[in-house]
């Protein structure tokens, strides 16, 4: 099958096709004499493989090793856990972060008048130098914005 073939029936876009052949995540695809890539059911398989990963917001480096593991019949499962576990920490931190910058702007929002006047605590937390220069800091993510 061709390129937009594989790519209908895998769900990956064409472009994330030929990306993901670029950057050695899917071997380099069979090609005709005239240069078109020939797609086989095995290569859809890791097509879907790759996609489901990325729907589940692994990295190309997490996918690529965990493409590895299930190409490896003698894998250890242990190392396909803790692939998985990490990740479930990043999400987990992504998730406290974006709860804690939602509950910051509900918090502005509740003390903004809303009204036509032009004063805004949101706009004036967003232009506070203070904050930003304390989300600078390492430890500090979102500056003065962290804690309501």
């Amino acid at each position: 099958m061709n390129i937009g073939q594989a790519a209908n029936a895998s769900g990956v876009s064409a472009k994330m096709i030929r990306y993901y052949e670029s950057i050695g995540l899917i071997p380099k695809i069979v090609r005709t004499e005239s240069g078109y890539r020939v797609y086989g059911d095995h290569d859809v398989h890791t097509l879907r493989f790759i996609r489901r990963a990325r729907d589940l917001g692994f990295s190309v480096e997490q996918i690529a090793d965990l493409v590895s593991l299930w190409q490896d019949r003698e894998r250890a499962s242990k190392d396909v856990k803790a692939i998985a576990l990490e990740h479930v920490g990043v999400l987990e931190r992504k998730i406290k972060e974006l709860q804690e910058m939602s509950s910051t702007l509900k918090h502005l929002a509740r003390t903004c008048h809303g009204d036509g006047r032009p004063q805004c605590p949101i706009i004036e937390e967003l232009a506070n130098d203070d904050a930003v220069l304390a989300s600078a800091k390492p430890d500090a993510k979102f500056g003065a914005l962290g804690k309501p």
